[in-house]
């Protein structure tokens, strides 16, 4: 077994997040990422108050990742103007926090969190999603 040298390891940045996600995302089938053209992933420390409010979070850790947006099914065939993309948050201090009490790695949770984000929105069951992980991760 390869030891890690954990001496000189920085937490990642947002950026490396971004970086996570972004191949987190590509990871995932093309059927499942045509649902979701045009998606914008952003990455934030936390969930601002308002998030946090609307959420009915007790902690600013509680929420791991947001989707906000409206799927194919509800934009019909074409996008309204001035409509934002659909956009998924995820949180980069809560998925550490989530990181370090739970055995996988953060490229696995930030896969997770990324589809489970975007499939609850779209109604997929969460055998669905635990299938698109799957295939994601070979």
């Amino acid at each position: 077994m390869t030891r890690i040298d954990w001496s000189l390891a920085k937490a990642p940045s947002l950026e490396d997040f971004q970086a996570l996600a972004d191949a987190a995302y590509a990871a995932l089938s093309e059927e499942f990422r045509t649902l979701c053209e045009g998606l914008v992933i952003h990455i934030d420390d936390f969930p601002d108050e308002e998030t946090l409010d609307d959420m009915e979070c007790e902690t600013e850790f509680d929420l791991l990742g947001l989707f906000r947006g409206r799927g194919l099914a509800q934009r019909g065939a074409s996008v309204q103007t001035g409509e934002f993309p659909n956009m998924v948050w995820l949180y980069r201090r809560p998925i550490l926090d989530y990181w370090s009490e739970h055995d996988e790695t953060l490229g696995a949770i930030v896969t997770h969190v990324l589809v489970h984000e975007i499939g609850h929105h779209f109604g997929f069951s969460d055998e669905d999603m635990e299938g698109i992980e799957a295939a994601a991760e070979r």
